[in-house]
């Protein structure tokens, strides 16, 4: 009943609290010899971790993460993997005068409404730091699918103040503090958000993932259709708003005529749909794009109530990201790479050695 896992062949449980002692993951279903070291995993770990700019939170965590079970020698023994990230710089004292109010666009007054008491402290379960894990279990996810499937999954900042993504997706995730194509457009952003801060307020975004090298068969036509999976996965990370696949939400101002993709013997020559077609995987490069609201944490006060019930107010200070999409994107790749080493496993567990009729198709 409890949502900490996700995923049926390749599952991940995930447990810890923003200020508790430790962050947690389990990981089941990876298959045996699969090589995998704590290093494989800290490369995504520290793209998420904060205190690495000045647009972050300024929380200081190492984030290394440990394996606690699951790997000997190097290689996955496929038991669970069992996976820890120390908390060391908490600062629960930051919190202690919102133990008593709800913080307005978080989940404090949800959470006590479901279970009658909450974790003041960072929000708990709640909190964005819960995503570590998921980045972590993540890694793993990536490493099977380079490894096994030869899939390649890049993300990226596709919009954010001023500025928009106009481009193809990138082949790899840029390696700049935006995660943003052009880097040329690194002081523009920069610039943007100093001014948001100074406002002490913070900006939404709009952030891309792109998976390469997904075989056509992935997924299933009813309820368990591939991008209502991804959908459901990008949709869990704390702050996203909305799920884009393919065209996404342009395809109301389009036709039919417009948005088909045409099927050739070189492959298809266009990609509206996102890769994938039925539920299934078409081939093509699975493209998806999630909106980050602005972050709610900002010292502007605003009216809320407090646990009794009483009208009062609150201003959120703290160490706080003006705009948490941009930390975002190693977690939107996480996600995306959960889905589809599930999908693998499940595909290669109903389907092994079946041989599509037409052969593969090449993408556009």
């Amino acid at each position: 009943m409890p949502g900490d896992g996700f995923g049926q062949a390749f599952r991940v449980t995930t447990f810890g609290e923003s200020h508790g002692p430790a962050l947690g993951a389990i990981v089941e279903g990876c298959p045996p010899g699969l090589p995998l070291a704590e290093a494989d995993l800290q490369i995504d770990l520290d793209r998420r971790r904060p205190g690495t700019g000045r647009h972050v939170s300024q929380r200081r965590e190492a984030d290394r993460v440990r394996i606690v079970s699951g790997v000997y020698e190097g290689r996955t023994t496929g038991t669970a993997i069992g996976l820890l990230v120390a908390n060391e710089d908490p600062r629960s004292s930051d919190y202690r005068a919102l133990a008593e109010v709800f913080r307005p666009g978080h989940a404090d007054y949800t959470t006590f409404m479901k279970y009658g008491r909450r974790d003041p402290r960072g929000g708990g379960r709640a909190s964005a730091r819960e995503t570590v894990m998921r980045v972590a279990a993540g890694a793993i996810a990536r490493r099977l699918l380079e490894t096994l499937a030869g899939v390649r999954i890049a993300g990226w900042l596709a919009e954010l103040g001023p500025w928009r993504h106009e481009g193809p997706p990138p082949e790899r995730t840029p390696e700049n503090a935006f995660f943003v194509p052009d880097e040329a457009a690194c002081p523009l952003l920069d610039a943007h958000l100093e001014e948001v801060r100074r406002a002490r307020d913070s900006v939404g975004a709009r952030v891309g993932v792109c998976a390469r090298g997904v075989p056509a068969g992935w997924g299933d036509p009813v309820f368990d259709k591939l991008d209502a999976l991804v959908a459901h996965a990008l949709m869990s990370i704390g702050a996203v708003k909305a799920v884009e696949i393919g065209d996404g939400a342009a395809v109301v101002r389009q036709r039919g005529s417009e948005h088909r993709d045409p099927l050739t013997p070189a492959g298809f020559a266009s990609n509206h749909a996102g890769g994938i077609l039925g539920g299934i995987s078409s081939g093509q490069d699975i493209v998806a794009h999630l909106a980050f609201k602005p972050t709610s944490s900002i010292p502007q006060e605003i009216a809320t109530l407090d646990v009794r019930g009483a009208a009062t107010t609150v201003a959120v200070c703290g160490r706080h990201d003006p705009c948490v999409g941009v930390r975002g994107v190693p977690v939107a790749e996480a996600m995306l790479a959960l889905v589809l080493a599930d999908a693998f496993l499940r595909q290669r567990a109903q389907c092994a050695g079946i041989a599509p009729p037409l052969g593969p198709f090449a993408p556009p």
